[in-house]
């Protein structure tokens, strides 16, 4: 399938890879259908990747993953939130965090409070807001990223 995108312009999607969120996104319920899309070079695990709505061409949220930020971020979920993604197994389970670019870069931040688990099998995924006061709404990642930069892990 082809989708014209406001941030990438023309993208073949392969049906096989939407991922549908039963409840929408935070702030967009009527949001069920993305893509993620990333650097092909990079390969999947690159940095900041983008949520693609298939509904709304124009939305496309930056993610990614919490754990080259935060290497020991592991907030504890109530199973019962995560019953629409189906049964869970960690080694199919992905977890992504919205990231925010403003026009400072050095402001750049991710939102640990709010993650996306995603069934990577059954390609099911929901976003949950954390009760823990544990996790940052607006972690700062700018001086992360670039040290990560410069070691080549990021």
């Amino acid at each position: 399938m082809t989708i014209e995108t406001r941030v990438f312009g023309e993208v073949s999607i392969d049906p096989t890879k939407i991922i549908h969120f039963e409840n929408g996104i935070i702030g967009f319920p009527d949001l069920q259908d993305f893509a993620l899309i990333y650097d092909i070079e990079k390969g999947d695990n690159a940095g900041i990747r983008w949520m693609q709505s298939l509904q709304e061409p124009a939305f496309a949220m930056p993610v990614m993953d919490p754990l080259i930020v935060s290497p020991t971020y592991n907030p504890e979920v109530d199973e019962e939130i995560l019953k629409p993604v189906g049964n869970l197994d960690p080694e199919e389970t992905l977890v992504l965090v919205t990231v925010t670019v403003p026009k400072d870069l050095t402001k750049m931040s991710v939102n640990l409070r709010a993650p996306m688990v995603i069934n990577v099998t059954e390609r099911k995924a929901v976003q949950i807001i954390l009760d823990s006061e544990e996790y940052m709404i607006k972690f700062p990642i700018y001086e992360i990223l670039k040290e990560g930069k410069k070691e080549g892990t990021c």
